[in-house]
């Protein structure tokens, strides 16, 4: 049986909590972690239609970008549309999961899924905030529970590579110990030497995660005192940012690149900040949602345009000021989530089995219209 945990878990491994922003409410929102799922929703918000829509298709699990516990419930009056969407929610035992800021900043998650569909080439990250150097985790244990042990390293955020998790390497050997006086053995007795087939693993993760990585390890571990080794230094930091930069394939002007998105995303309309409407450009900045507060790195880290959503009054004063075209597309654009999740979780469910129907959004939660 596949469980609500189960799907998070693997989502996690691909854009673990440890990238979020600040206070981002991201995670697990409401429901049962343990419940079954078999039936899963994907979609960029849950709003009441979307609760509608979960409701009469016998939908078990809700896999969002916007977090629907954006803001605290400071009571659960029913004459709150809000308030009456999560006990339908709940009711109907359907959970609610949502990837926010830390799928913004995963590789291969939000912006470069954005950066790909705009067709920009050698992409890099900016408004680097999170540049996380990698460790390497060398640990020894029974052979018998070197699956064990894999499994719980990979759930901890230890062995993902680029658009790979679970990575690891193992080898086998032998492992010689005399328990002494007061040992607790899990193998062996006092005073007897012991030798024992051994799994050597090894796993590579981010220096973030390793008390977490730590803690699964000796929780899995059926020795008292485990034998491992880390390795620092020997591996780059990752360069993790919330934002995306690259180069178009050939120079555009700013007017083309706006009606270049129009096109791409299927837009009635969009905002462009900018003193030149024909002045070309080439390297371009992406930071989907409300980005605007980024401009000044994108600019720092060489963009001759930048595209992103939500851009307030006084900020596009600021943007002019500094003489950065900006293209404003909506916060809607980051509807590439549900055909992109929903590919991505058909994928894990055929790899582990979980035998799990996707089902993608056909609900536009757009709240504006262009007249």
């Amino acid at each position: 049986m596949t469980t609500v945990q189960d799907i998070i878990r693997r989502s996690e491994q691909f854009a673990p909590l440890y990238l979020r922003e600040g206070n981002d409410p991201t995670g697990f929102q409401l429901g049962d972690r343990e419940a079954p799922a078999k039936r899963v929703l994907v979609t960029l918000d849950v709003r009441p239609e979307v609760a509608d829509y979960a409701v009469a298709r016998d939908i078990d699990f809700i896999w969002a970008h916007h977090p629907v516990m954006f803001h605290a419930a400071h009571n659960l009056d029913l004459a709150d549309p809000q308030n009456r969407m999560y006990a339908q929610l709940l009711r109907h035992n359907i959970s609610v999961y949502a990837a926010h800021t830390n799928l913004d900043k995963a590789v291969g998650g939000m912006n470069d899924w954005l950066a790909a569909a705009i067709g920009l080439q050698d992409v890099q990250p900016f408004a680097r905030s999170n540049d996380d150097p990698l460790e390497k985790l060398v640990v020894f244990t029974p052979a018998d529970n070197a699956d064990v042990m894999r499994h719980a390293l990979a759930a901890a955020g230890a062995g993902q590579i680029g658009d790979y998790s679970g990575a690891s390497f193992t080898s086998d050997g032998e492992g010689r110990f005399t328990p002494e006086a007061g040992a607790h053995p899990a193998i062996g007795q006092v005073a007897h030497p012991e030798t024992v087939r051994e799994s050597r693993i090894e796993v590579i993760f981010p220096h973030s995660r390793r008390s977490a990585v730590l803690l699964a390890m000796r929780q899995v571990h059926p020795y008292e005192e485990p034998a491992f080794d880390i390795f620092t230094e020997a591996y780059p930091a990752q360069h993790i940012g919330i934002g995306r930069i690259g180069s178009l394939p050939t120079a555009q002007t700013v007017r083309q690149l706006a009606l270049h998105l129009k096109d791409v995303f299927s837009l009635q309309g969009l905002r462009v900040v900018a003193r030149d409407l024909d002045r070309p450009v080439r390297r371009v900045a992406v930071v989907g949602g409300d980005g605007g507060k980024f401009f000044r790195q994108a600019q720092a880290a060489g963009a001759e345009a930048f595209i992103t959503g939500d851009v307030y009054y006084h900020t596009g004063h600021d943007m002019l000021a500094a003489d950065l075209p900006v293209i404003d597309p909506g916060h809607h654009i980051e509807s590439i989530v549900i055909p992109q999740m929903s590919a991505k979780l058909a994928q894990w469910s055929a790899e582990n089995h979980w035998g799990i129907t996707v089902i993608p959004s056909p609900l536009s939660t757009d709240p504006f219209t262009f007249l």
